[in-house]
């Protein structure tokens, strides 16, 4: 049997999904791309209470998360067919960022160009102090195809974003921080611990809470102030239709935990 380019972990409530290609420093081509299309189409697929409360994706070995698109692969592709794989590349983020739960990235080394394009379009990104960010695709003649130029600006703001897709430079975990890539920097030994740990207090909370919060922030980004306060108040008035909501506000008023079942 070959060694599959996905590995697929389920912890309690949390999956994790570690990107498989250790030779090729976890590069992404069609099948690894794919195969994190389909686990995040299952993961959504599944009825609300028996969703996974949070993805986390990450990288096998010690030296990269995904280093990028695999250039090899894309060597021989036509401008059609180059086409057609940052299409692909760009369905797999937006089904990232519109799944119900949320996904964390757990950077373990190298993400450049595809490989950061990918962290970014999970919710947000944990790095090890071994992790480097970088759209280094200009020094190809290219430019970035899985989001990198609109995401990248959302995240960190145009200024800077301009200055990394224009120079291609690499920075490494501190400046990640400090410009808003990266929420947290941990040692290398305790990032998927940490990263779990995170996780593991989404999970705590209320799911569609959760979700409803995670879409609100998505659609908000796109339209008017007004417009995103409206959906947010719509939003707020139907949580108190869901029986977590009885649940939350029961068991704050008792001061027990709340027993959350996504529904």
């Amino acid at each position: 049997m070959s060694t599959p380019v996905l590995v697929v972990e389920h912890d309690e409530e949390l999956v994790v999904a570690t990107l498989n290609r250790p030779d090729k420093l976890n590069a992404l081509d069609f099948e690894l791309l794919r195969d994190l299309g389909v686990l995040v189409a299952e993961l959504t697929s599944r009825p609300s209470a028996t969703r996974p409360r949070v993805l986390i994706v990450t990288g096998s070995g010690d030296k990269a998360f995904a280093a990028g698109a695999d250039i090899a692969a894309m060597s021989t592709m036509p401008p059609e067919e180059a086409r057609a794989f940052s299409e692909f590349g760009q369905r797999v983020g937006r089904a990232l960022e519109e799944a119900p739960f949320p996904s964390i990235a757990a950077v373990n080394g190298f993400a450049l160009g595809g490989g950061a394009e990918l962290a970014l379009a999970c919710d947000f990104i944990i790095a090890s102090d071994r992790a480097r960010f970088g759209q280094p695709e200009v020094g190809l003649g290219l430019v970035p195809g899985f989001g990198g130029t609109q995401r990248l600006v959302r995240r960190v703001g145009i200024g800077i974003a301009r200055e990394l897709l224009y120079t291609g430079a690499v920075i490494d975990a501190a400046r990640a921080k400090t410009i808003g890539l990266a929420n947290e920097v941990v040692p290398h030994a305790e990032l998927l611990g940490k990263t779990k740990d995170i996780g593991r207090a989404i999970a705590s909370k209320a799911p569609l809470a959760v979700a409803t919060c995670k879409r609100l922030v998505l659609r908000g980004s796109d339209v008017s102030l007004d417009t995103a306060l409206e959906a947010e108040t719509l939003a707020f008035g139907a949580a108190f239709a869901t029986k977590d909501a009885r649940e939350g506000i029961d068991a704050f008023l008792a001061r027990r935990p709340p027993k959350f079942q996504g529904q």
